[in-house]
């Protein structure tokens, strides 16, 4: 799958801003280092790959990624050769026929031009999760994983998401999980780059103690 970085000065200015405003996002971003993000550049393929990953382990959805890849063959993951395969076909890749529902909401939106995937990065972050959360077995997170990762908006926060309320308790020193409101309010500083605070609140996850 494609990569590509968002532009060094825009990164750069980032992490100007959140060493200048935040002295805790200062340190972590000491302790993990440059950010190394790189953009998912296949859009419809990376909503596949968060519909197969949903509920289950990295190393699984790998290898129903795999066998989905090979079952399309060398066209690769497009809306036609997923909409090609039969639902058997996903079954035996080890797609829970959930998920196949999921699949086949996606490829009637990709298809029909309803998601507008070749111009979504020209909407607004509020739009493009509008427009994501129509498909079914896309939520709002799914969604704002698509902003980060794939259009690489600088200024997403995903609240509800675990490792952001973890890394927010142990580096602020609360003693409980944040609910939104007090993730809003210790965010605040790092706007308009929430995004990039969040990539360096999981990284930190990663360091050892």
């Amino acid at each position: 799958m494609p990569r590509t970085r968002i532009p060094k000065d825009r990164v750069a200015a980032a992490v100007r801003h959140l060493r200048r405003r935040d002295p805790v996002m200062r340190e972590t971003i000491e302790a993990v280092g440059p950010f190394t993000l790189r953009l998912h550049g296949d859009r419809f393929c990376t909503l596949v790959r968060s519909i197969l990953a949903q509920q289950i382990s990295t190393a699984a959805a790998r290898s129903i990624l795999a066998k989905v890849e090979a079952a399309v063959g060398e066209t690769g993951i497009t809306p036609e050769s997923l909409d090609a395969l039969r639902d058997g076909d996903l079954r035996t890749a080890g797609v829970s026929p959930q998920k196949v529902g999921y699949l086949r909401s996606l490829v009637e939106h990709a298809r029909d031009g309803s998601l507008g995937l070749r111009t979504i990065g020209r909407k607004s972050d509020a739009d493009v999760i509008a427009s994501l959360v129509r498909v079914k077995g896309i939520g709002v997170w799914t969604a704002q994983m698509f902003l980060i990762f794939t259009l690489g908006r600088l200024d997403v926060l995903p609240v509800d998401d675990l490792g952001i309320r973890a890394g927010v308790r142990r580096l602020y020193g609360l003693d409980e999980l944040p609910n939104r409101r007090e993730c809003e309010e210790i965010a605040e500083p790092w706007r308009p780059y929430a995004s990039v605070a969040s990539w360096y609140l999981w990284r930190s996850g990663d360091l050892k103690t």
